[in-house]
């Protein structure tokens, strides 16, 4: 791979992009795509749909390196679940039990102001690292407390 500001490559659902030396990441979407997941009226059991609703909020809270790229992908995310029939009240109850306290009680649009809240509530959501994932990250820091 060859290293050049303002590049970006995909692989498998991230995308990442690397603007004037700074890496953002994101959900990838392939262009041909359509926005399809499984239809609210097929008869899959009910814990499906629930299922597709969380997946996609984590791999949106999880790939979105910013508060920005994440708000657009929670839009394409619940106009993706429009699109397959899921009612807005279903796509509301599922958005505030995966927000939590994140959330009003009567709003779908979360209380995320900033990036530090962003970051608060992506550190909150996701507290289960993999070993691997936090042995890598405890190198990293190691390796940046033995530079300085």
């Amino acid at each position: 791979m060859e290293a050049n500001i303002g590049s970006s490559v995909s692989f498998l659902d991230l995308f990442i992009n690397n603007k004037n030396g700074i890496l953002f990441t994101s959900v990838y979407h392939k262009p041909a795509a359509e926005p399809c997941v499984i239809p609210f009226i097929s008869d899959h059991p009910r814990h499906v749909f629930s299922n597709i609703i969380q997946a996609s909020l984590l791999r949106a809270v999880r790939y979105s390196s910013t508060l920005d790229i994440f708000e657009k992908e929670r839009r394409a995310i619940r106009l993706m679940l429009l699109y397959n029939g899921y009612p807005s009240r279903y796509i509301d109850k599922h958005f505030r039990k995966f927000f939590g306290r994140s959330m009003s009680k009567s709003s779908i649009i979360p209380f995320i102001a900033n990036e530090n809240q962003f970051l608060v509530m992506r550190n909150t959501l996701l507290p289960k690292l993999a070993v691997k994932e936090r042995e890598t990250q405890h190198r990293i820091a190691v390796v940046s407390i033995d530079t300085d």
